[in-house]
């Protein structure tokens, strides 16, 4: 094998998470009816992992 073929193989994969999934679950189920929750709370899966990290940033920031 050469060692391009090596390099490829090596290579992380990206693709939608777990949060990504569930955030278009929660949009098609919204379109079509079946959910009549908030768009806040429809698109909740996008924004709650990055409020819990500023929180947490902030929370290590003011102990240390």
């Amino acid at each position: 094998m050469s060692s391009s073929s090596n390099r490829n193989s090596d290579s992380t994969k990206g693709g939608v998470g777990f949060c990504g999934l569930l955030a278009i679950a929660f949009i098609v189920l919204k379109l079509i009816g079946v959910i009549t929750w908030p768009w806040i709370w429809v698109l909740s899966p996008i924004w709650i992992p990055f409020v819990l990290g500023l929180l947490i940033f902030v929370l290590i920031y003011v102990i240390l």
